[in-house]
């Protein structure tokens, strides 16, 4: 059987002397596996679209698991990531959360409408912080996490200063505070972010200017919810990390 798919490498493993096992997230079938033979010779067809972050149509041969790669043609190969350390390091983040947090052969369009853009926009010079935390709140509810972004998740109380509460599973207004002495306070202008990301369409993502101050309040508490909830430890998220402190350090 022959399967036709829109998708984005998400991953490429080395396999035997010349041959490369190959995961796509498709837009029609969600997460699927393909060997991709003769992939690491340089002469090969298959060579460039095989690629980490490759976006394109690929034909894959086979039923149930492992198929075989036959041919593919690039739309896309995001090439100004692959040509910058610092795009490299989100959008290897981003691939790996979306790999760790979904099954195999999960149709998720909407998934794949999210990782596709957000890639477009680290290679297309958006703050990569800001298009990483809007991921990450998307991601939540594929994780089957649901914060409380609506109001208080105490006393539903909509018109107040928030924090957020790792406890509580979500935001907490001022009234509420003392009820969980280790919530996370925020600025007012962070926690309007946090629900901007977990909301809004981020296809209608235009330029946006967060102060630093902010983006470390968004990332510190997106960082530890991820840490308390989702059961995901990555190494992409390690490194990522780590090349921020370098990058605070230039």
């Amino acid at each position: 059987m022959m399967n036709k798919c829109e998708g984005i490498v998400i991953r490429a493993t080395d396999y035997g002397e010349s041959n490369k096992i190959v995961t796509i997230y498709s837009r029609e079938a969600g997460k699927i596996a393909a060997m991709a033979r003769g992939a690491k010779k340089p002469s090969s067809r298959l060579a460039s679209v095989s690629q980490l972050f490759t976006y394109g149509y690929f034909l894959i041969q086979g039923g149930r698991g492992l198929g075989t790669m036959q041919q593919a043609e690039m739309i896309s190969s995001f090439r100004s990531i692959r040509e910058d350390i610092f795009k490299t390091a989100y959008a290897s983040y981003v691939v790996d959360l979306l790999d760790k947090g979904t099954g195999e052969k999960e149709s998720n369009p909407f998934l794949f409408e999210l990782v596709y853009q957000t890639l477009h926009y680290i290679n297309e010079d958006f703050d990569p912080d800001i298009v990483t935390n809007i991921f990450e709140m998307k991601m939540l509810s594929v994780l089957g996490l649901y914060p409380e972004m609506n109001h208080c998740a105490i006393c539903a109380n909509t018109e107040a200063q928030f924090g957020f509460s790792i406890k509580e599973n979500g935001l907490i207004c001022h009234q509420c505070f003392e009820k969980d002495p280790h919530f996370f306070p925020l600025s007012q202008n962070a926690v309007k972010l946090l629900r901007l990301f977990y909301f809004f369409d981020i296809g209608r993502l235009g330029s946006i200017s967060v102060k630093p101050e902010t983006k470390k309040e968004l990332k510190e508490v997106i960082s530890l919810y991820y840490d308390e909830y989702s059961g995901l430890y990555l190494k992409s998220k390690r490194f990522l990390d780590q090349l921020d402190i370098l990058k605070d350090q230039l």
